[in-house]
């Protein structure tokens, strides 16, 4: 069993060819399903349509909601390999361990630098569409 009491997948048989693009769209949707779990990522996906109000408020161009979008997606990328760490760090350390700690501090940087990032292009949409009215 696996920490959350679910039972574990057996392996996948190979595929390849147009069976193989279905297998990978089945397995993001399972990695979908399993970072629902995590409040990070569900604060981020409340956060969206948030960024997108304050871009709207703000009269922002269509070029700016391209890149909110395109950074929104990376903080998600980053918060699913995030996660993955975690994962892997809790199965191979079940006790304290330095490098356990190192890994998933390392993990939660990343996605803070991507946070500030999504933050940074917000303010440089505010300073830009009110500092010019």
């Amino acid at each position: 069993m696996t920490p959350d009491d679910t039972p574990p997948r057996p392996k996948p048989a190979p595929v390849s060819g147009i069976t193989h693009v279905f297998a990978a769209a089945g397995y993001s949707i399972s990695g979908l399903r399993r970072l629902w779990k995590e409040t990070a990522f569900r604060h981020i996906i409340l956060g969206a349509p948030v960024c997108m109000a304050v871009l709207a408020l703000a009269n922002a161009r269509f070029i700016d909601y391209c890149v909110m979008l395109i950074l929104l997606l990376a903080l998600v990328a980053v918060e699913a390999l995030n996660t993955a760490i975690e994962c892997i760090v809790d199965h191979l350390a079940p006790d304290w361990q330095e490098y356990a700690r190192d890994a998933k501090d390392l993990g939660s940087l990343a996605t803070l630098c991507l946070l500030c990032a999504n933050g940074i292009f917000i303010g440089a949409v505010l300073i830009r569409s009110f500092a010019l009215t």
